[in-house]
Order: structure tokens, then sequence, then C-alpha cells
């Protein structure tokens, strides 16, 4: 991981959105065959806010309102990762090799029946609460660094 902000990567925010049990919020990508499990993300509009960004992703993707959070922590650096060489052609027309992402840490305050993976544009198949060993031993190889790095930045928290 490093620290850099490029046009080489898409510049998105991530968000790690745990419960009262500090267990962690993770879905499956809808057609994907992988059986990775992440944690919402997105990219920023162009002039975006990181934060009004990540309230946009955490609505579009799981339906969970602003109202229904409580934002715990920023991460302190931008996260990068690159994405593996078959995938650059096949993602966002070729233009990025990777993402550069701002996480936000936040406690989810609603109840289960206030997820709703069926969004205007779905983006998980199914979803549930993750320890942070499942976090970390169930996503895709090249985003592990990056998974680490932020369970070991927010750990206080789980």
């Amino acid at each position: 991981m490093q620290e850099l902000v490029s046009i080489d990567y898409r510049p998105c925010v991530g968000l790690m959105i745990i419960n009262d049990q500090r267990l962690i919020f993770t879905g499956q990508r809808l057609g994907y065959s992988s059986t990775a499990w992440q944690m919402p993300q997105g990219g920023i509009e162009k002039d975006e806010d990181p934060l009004v960004a990540a309230y946009r992703e955490l609505q579009e993707e799981t339906s969970i309102l602003k109202e229904k959070v409580e934002l715990l922590a920023v991460s302190k650096d931008w996260l990068t990762y690159d994405l593996p060489s078959d995938l650059i052609p096949k993602l966002w027309n070729g233009v990025y090799r990777g993402q550069t992402q701002k996480w936000f840490l936040m406690r989810f305050i609603g109840e289960d029946s206030d997820i709703d993976l069926q969004t205007k544009m779905p983006e998980f198949s199914s979803w549930r609460w993750s320890t942070k060993q499942q976090l970390t031993a169930n996503i895709v190889d090249f985003k592990k660094e990056l998974y680490e790095i932020l369970v070991n930045e927010f750990n206080i928290f789980l």
C-alpha cells in the first residue's frame, strides 16, 4: 500500500460499517463468480467531498440512510491498491490501474431490516455481518493488504 493520489488511480471512498457486536458489514458482488466478501466502496464524483460520497455510496449500495450510522473514524491516509493486470482493461474502460480510497468507519445504529440490497442499481447479491478475521480471510487477494491495514487502524473499534 502506498499513500499516492494519481490520475492512474480512481478516487474512491470505502465504508467499514460495524454493528453493536463489532461485526463488519460485508457483501458479495452481484454478477461476479468470486466467493469473496467485501465492504461497500465507490467512486468520488467530480468536486464531491469524500464524506458526502461515503454517505451517498452507503445508501446506493445498502439502502442504509445517513441517520442510521454514526461516524467513528476516518483513515489517516488514502489507501491505494492495484488491480490484477487482467482486470485493468475490463474495469472503468481501462483508464485506471487501481483505486485510491479514503475509508470511513461507521457504527450502524439501525435494524437489519433497514438494509436492502435491492437498490436502483444493485451491487451486492447477499450480505452478512463478519468478524475481522472473516473480513481479511474472505477478500480477493489484491485487496487483502488494504483490508489488513484497515483492521489494524480501526482495531480499537473492532
